[in-house]
């Protein structure tokens, strides 16, 4: 556990319905996503309140604002969005979450997938926010040190890693600071490449020799989420892995994903939206990480890229796409 730093951890399991207070009648729930394959969090939000009474169309109305990846209009977006007036605000990545706080200070808002809150200015410190501000915060900066971890077993010999770092996103230089003591740690070199837009990212790649970095190592950002595509490009050219934090982002090619699983969060989410709905004060209710973080091996991908994954990091592995 990190010094200073008190993490809540709670099942995934929805409470029971009648635990809290009566509904709010006819809720409206705003929810501000970049969609793309963070889309299960979303998901895991409706099935959640579903559980818990709340079915859309009934008794629950959702606005949807998804920016499909699109980060340059954000605030216009989540402008847009209060405009409908919703109850609550549910808004998953650090970035969203981050706009979405800008934009209101009295609409409670429930933010998922984001990384650390407090790196990012969500909120002071745990476990409560004092303000319009609950969630469910995936710790994503201080699993990067993990990560490597499961990556050195998997490659034992890997000692210089490409980090493609968007720098105008908070999370995604916090994670890449959070790797560094880590990377220390296991004699790693990480070979960093600052990015702002999509060709800078096709750049940074074509600036990378074929055999001068061992691994890709991924950290989050909307931008990078959005051309994944081109990471996963370079991996498999250069017979490469390529390391994530999104189980999600395996379909797409990348080599193991460790960390939360994105329905999951969503899940629980709608725990912390049954609550504000039933009365109590966003900054009442404190904020949450995941029960347990799992590990996705893609063994399509290693066959892609020569790769033998060893027999007992199979063993380890929660999940094996195919």
């Amino acid at each position: 556990m990190t010094v200073g730093i008190v993490l809540i951890v709670v099942s995934t399991v929805v409470a029971p319905v009648w635990l809290f207070g009566d509904p709010l009648p006819n809720a409206r729930i705003g929810v501000f996503t970049p969609g793309l394959t963070l889309g299960p969090v979303r998901d895991g939000m409706e099935e959640g309140l579903a559980h818990l009474g709340f079915v859309g169309g009934k008794n629950i109305t959702f606005v949807v604002e998804d920016t499909k990846g699109v980060a340059a209009d954000l605030p216009a977006r989540a402008a847009k969005l209060l405009s409908a007036k919703p109850d609550v605000v549910f808004t998953v990545s650090t970035e969203h979450a981050q706009v979405a706080k800008r934009a209101t200070s009295t609409v409670p808002i429930v933010f998922a997938w984001v990384g650390d809150p407090v790196h990012a200015g969500l909120i002071d410190s745990y476990p409560y926010s004092k303000s319009n501000l609950t969630g469910v915060a995936a710790i994503g900066d201080s699993l990067s040190g993990k990560r490597l971890e499961v990556l050195l077993d998997i490659v034992p010999k890997a000692k210089r890693l490409l980090v493609i770092v968007a720098v105008k996103v908070s999370v995604s230089v916090s994670s890449f600071k959070s790797l560094e003591p880590a990377a220390k740690k296991f004699g790693v070199q990480l070979v960093r490449r600052d990015v702002a837009d999509k060709g800078e990212i096709i750049k940074a790649l074509e600036e990378t020799p074929r055999g001068s970095v061992d691994a890709i190592f991924h950290v989050p950002s909307t931008l990078v989420r959005t051309n994944f595509d081109l990471l996963v490009k370079k991996a498999r050219n250069d017979m490469i892995p390529l390391a994530v934090h999104e189980d999600a982002l395996l379909e797409q090619g990348a080599l193991f994903s460790y960390g939360p699983k994105t329905r999951l969060v969503g899940l629980q989410a709608a725990n912390l939206v049954n609550k504000i709905l039933r009365g109590t004060m966003p900054g009442e209710i404190m904020v949450e990480t995941p029960e347990r973080f799992f590990l996705a091996i893609n063994q399509t991908a290693a066959k892609q890229i020569g790769m033998k994954i060893p027999r007992q990091i199979l063993e380890r592995a929660d999940r094996l796409v195919q």
